[in-house]
């Protein structure tokens, strides 16, 4: 589901660079940062309130667990809802603080108020597809991800090739496709289904929704970390290499986001499964979870980077084939960039692993450092000492210093959780 949901977001932004032009594809991602940092509140829910509602099917408290998730989702609307009308008020301001140009600013927010419509079926969609694993339905989530995301491309093609209604027929054609991903899954909730979830009556509790934004936010504080280096990245570039740089950051993300789709959709997969079996107290499986992932882990990080060195030049010649000088420097810059993939799997899994012990502190720490605390840092401070190509180093140097963070939490809490590093002989 990840890997889809990311494959039609790349194709989002191919048409707008290809059939629009470079400059409203640099307003598209100088803008992101910001509907993510509302959007992080889906992701935060999604992740913790599916290790609670599989926490508890574990326990065989099924009506329980079915009272949470019905609970989850009412307050995630309206919490949506809200963030749509901050979202409107506030997005001129960011864009502006964030130092867009003249040129760049109009279609800065001609993408961002269409987008910010769609926001609460755009937190639904991610909701969701914990949930669908959740309810042992993640084919059925896959066939949604999959209708989403062909949505997207057609209509891409039509607004933006045929209709030529330019940055706001990219908008509209993302908002519309959010949509279908957000109210098909919960129209399936809502009808009487053959899955463990079901929504329905919910009285309102606080202490549910708590454990689900405390186990959850790594989950919220990853994205926000993420919007802010992002917002960080967006900034240098600007100040040191201008709009051609932000075009480039833009294409090392839509490539870069396919691989961390990988990574996040293993995590976001397994946890279900982690947070059953922790419920259930069944310690074997869960040593046998950890070891397996770490393996698969290691396996899709070579595969990744291996991938990303080769393909990196037709990769970035769809997208700005166009200008030889933008494609150079987005070649470049993509190489540096992926070598990070040898670390990020590793961290991604971690935290979402903790996540589904319903140990949200540990977690949030994990996601903290990783972003916003080690790759702030690397991309404030190695632009200053090795020039521009610091920025595109900071991550690697970021994802590296987190790896001594995760699996040093792994190593510390293997007793209190019950799991083991090593393969127990039987007896």
């Amino acid at each position: 589901m990840t890997v889809f949901a990311s494959i039609y977001g790349v194709v989002d932004g191919l048409f707008v660079s290809n059939y629009v032009g470079s400059v409203p594809f640099a307003a598209v991602n100088f803008v992101m940062p910001f509907t993510i940092v509302f959007a992080a509140t889906g992701f935060m829910l999604g992740a913790g309130g599916s290790a609670l509602v599989a926490y508890t099917l574990g326990q065989g408290s099924v009506k329980r667990a079915n009272e949470i998730f019905s609970l989850l989702l009412y307050a995630l609307i309206a919490i949506g809802l809200t963030f749509t009308t901050i979202g409107q008020l506030f997005l001129r301001p960011f864009v502006m603080w964030l130092g867009a140009s003249e040129e760049m600013l109009p279609h800065c927010l001609v993408y961002g108020r269409i987008s910010i419509i769609a926001l609460t079926p755009f937190m639904l969609q991610y909701v969701f597809q914990s949930f669908f694993v959740t309810a042992e339905r993640p084919t059925l989530g896959l066939s949604v991800t999959i209708i989403a995301g062909i949505a997207n491309i057609v209509l891409d093609a039509v607004f933006i090739v045929v209709l030529r209604w330019g940055l706001a027929g990219a908008a509209l054609a993302t908002a519309l496709s959010q949509c279908v991903g957000g109210a098909l899954p919960l129209l399936y909730f809502a009808l009487p289904n053959r899955s463990k979830l079901r929504l329905g009556k919910a009285r309102f509790e606080i202490r549910p929704v708590v454990k689900a934004c405390s186990n959850g936010f790594s989950e919220f504080m990853s994205c926000i970390s993420m919007s802010i280096v992002a917002s960080l990245y967006n900034w240098q570039l600007m100040r040191m290499i201008g709009e051609k740089g932000v075009a480039s950051f833009g294409v090392i993300l839509y490539v870069t986001y396919v691989f961390i789709s990988i990574f996040l959709g293993y995590a976001m997969g397994s946890a279900p499964v982690v947070a059953y079996h922790y419920g259930a107290r069944n310690s074997e499986e869960l040593s046998g979870l950890l070891r397996k992932s770490l393996v698969i882990t290691s396996v899709f990080a070579v595969a990744i980077v291996l991938i990303s060195e080769i393909f990196a030049l037709p990769a970035s010649k769809i997208y700005v084939g166009y200008d030889k000088e933008l494609l150079t420097q987005t070649v470049t810059s993509l190489r540096i960039y992926s070598l990070s993939f040898l670390f990020t799997g590793f961290n991604i899994f971690a935290s979402s692993f903790f996540t589904a012990l319903n140990d949200g502190m540990t977690s949030a720490t994990i996601s903290l450092g990783r972003t916003l605390l080690f790759e702030s840092l690397a991309v404030l401070i190695l632009p200053a000492l090795v020039g521009s190509a610091g920025i595109w180093c900071a991550v690697i140097v970021g994802e590296l210093m987190a790896l001594t963070l995760s699996f040093g939490f792994l190593f510390r809490f293997r007793k209190k959780y019950g799991y083991s590093w090593h393969v127990r002989k039987e007896t």
